[in-house]
């Protein structure tokens, strides 16, 4: 993964200067310790604040010692002005959370409390106006802060990805897509450029690349990747063409930016023009960080991104597709994986899931759009698609979203793909989503979602949230338990 950030943490004490200093220090240094014991990467600061010119020391410190995000431990009290003078000055991800009291003695006569300081330092960040991330339960002993510091490692990922972020398009958001056509100048507000690209452009770049000396190179990595799921070898040639095309344009087109994300363009005049689909190659790209949503999804191939920043791992985009049918239910699900059949439906796209997500992945050709282009013939242009089970375990469905309104909102729904054999065709999976039926219904059209959604492995609905909550999504949805009504559900339905 080098399209995403590495994140480098460092840690300042405070101490309000009425308190004593050593508290603050031994109880940061037990932090650091419990870090370390953890594996958990962490710059100790050795500057403790106690007023604006201890500030700027630290601030010094923290530069000297490359870190690009922070985490403000409250030992004691804390000194609520030059500590939030120190993050706003410092300018990039940053945590503010506080020691909790070790044991009985302690209170006789060095109580910290930081409990209290908390309020205070949550006050000036306000009135400061400026953005701190304070996890749900901020005050603990070293232990748990470890674990809060571990918890804010995903998190400042994917600010500091999207502070430089480029997503490059190419082709217009399709009209039999129009749910793609989302806005995008809230993308700008955030500071992600966004640089839209014709088809010709591409298709000038791809022509311009026919005899690139390093296509043998590519074909041989794709083939080393399919295994036995190579099936059509003769459209690597075009396939390798292409990725090293794609790569080229972002590398000499991202600019101020250091991360790349694309959206393009993949029916149903590519297949005719460029004589392939590029399924594969963008699940390619999705595999080594660069996201390519497919349909020329911008908020997709954002949400993607996050995902992939989240995770350290690369992740993918599917369709809301299809139900499960009852036979396939009766059979796989009903009374073994615990989901009644109103609460599972089908992830599907075309093949464009990286490998490592499928159980078997095979090289193949895409049957609808074989169907429409190229009928009674040998799978031709069609070809290029990666298709297979997707391997079951925990995921989050989500999705970053503007409105027509140009306002930001977004969805958060945890749950697994099942073991399932799907006995259908593409990348597609099972899923399972807790009450997902009122979800679908109440979230994804009453918000007016489109079909795509991004798909992360694993249970980062945390991270997520907390990410959303920074990015100022003031409406965050997600799968409500039975019994807690979303505005729009009528509480007579039975």
């Amino acid at each position: 993964m080098n399209n995403i950030p590495e994140v480098k943490l460092g840690i300042v004490a405070v101490s309000r200067d009425c308190f004593p200093i050593d508290l603050s220090i031994e109880r940061r240094k037990a932090v650091v310790a419990a870090c370390q014991a953890a594996g958990v990467e962490i710059t100790e600061i050795q500057t403790t604040i106690e007023n604006e010119e201890h500030a700027l020391k630290a601030l010094e410190e923290l530069k000297a010692a490359g870190c690009n995000a922070l985490v403000v431990y409250l030992g004691n009290f804390g000194p609520e002005g030059p500590e939030t003078y120190l993050a706003e000055r410092f300018g990039q991800p940053c945590m503010f959370c506080a020691a909790a009291e070790e044991n009985i003695p302690v209170l006789s006569g060095r109580r910290g409390d930081a409990y209290c300081g908390m309020l205070n330092a949550s006050y000036s960040i306000k009135l400061r106006g400026f953005k701190a991330y304070i996890p749900e339960n901020p005050v603990g002993d070293a232990q748990h802060v470890m674990g809060l510091i571990r918890d804010f490692y995903p998190i400042a990922r994917a600010l500091l990805g999207l502070r430089d972020l480029k997503i490059i398009t190419f082709g217009p958001r399709p009209y039999d897509f129009l749910a793609c056509n989302a806005p995008i100048a809230p993308l700008f507000k955030l500071g992600i450029n966004v640089q839209e690209n014709s088809e010709l452009d591409l298709f000038a770049a791809f022509n311009a690349h026919k005899d690139d000396p390093r296509i043998p190179q590519v074909i041989a990595d794709m083939e080393a990747e399919l295994g036995e799921g190579n099936k059509m070898p003769g459209i690597l040639p075009k396939l390798a063409q292409y990725e090293l095309t794609l790569l080229d344009w972002a590398e000499a087109n991202k600019g101020a930016a250091k991360y790349v994300a694309m959206a393009n363009k993949c029916w149903p005049a590519f297949q005719t023009q460029f004589g392939f689909v590029p399924c594969y190659v963008n699940s390619r790209l999705t595999a080594r960080g660069i996201p390519v949503g497919c349909e020329v999804d911008i908020y997709g191939a954002l949400s993607e991104y996050i995902g992939t920043c989240v995770t350290g791992a690369p992740v993918t985009l599917l369709d809301i597709n299809n139900t499960v049918p009852a036979d396939m239910y009766k059979a796989s699900i009903e009374g073994k994986l615990g989901y009644t059949d109103k609460e599972v439906f089908m992830g599907f796209h075309c093949g464009n899931t990286p490998i490592c997500r499928l159980k078997k992945g095979t090289m193949k050709y895409q049957l609808i759009m074989h169907r429409g282009l190229e009928p009674d013939k040998e799978p031709d242009i069609t070809r290029g698609t990666l298709e297979g089970d997707i391997v079951d375990g925990p995921i989050t469905f989500f999705r970053l979203q503007a409105d027509k309104d140009s306002l930001l909102k977004c969805y958060i729904a945890q749950g697994e793909v099942l073991p399932v054999d799907t006995q259908s065709f593409g990348g597609i999976g099972v899923f399972g989503i807790p009450q997902m039926s009122r979800f679908y219904r109440h979230v994804l059209i009453e918000d007016g979602y489109p079909h795509h959604g991004a798909v992360a492995f694993g249970d980062v609905g945390k991270y997520l949230y907390e990410i959303f909550k920074w990015l100022g999504v003031t409406k965050i949805s997600f799968n409500q338990p039975k019994g807690m009504l979303y505005p729009t559900e009528n509480p007579f339905e039975k």
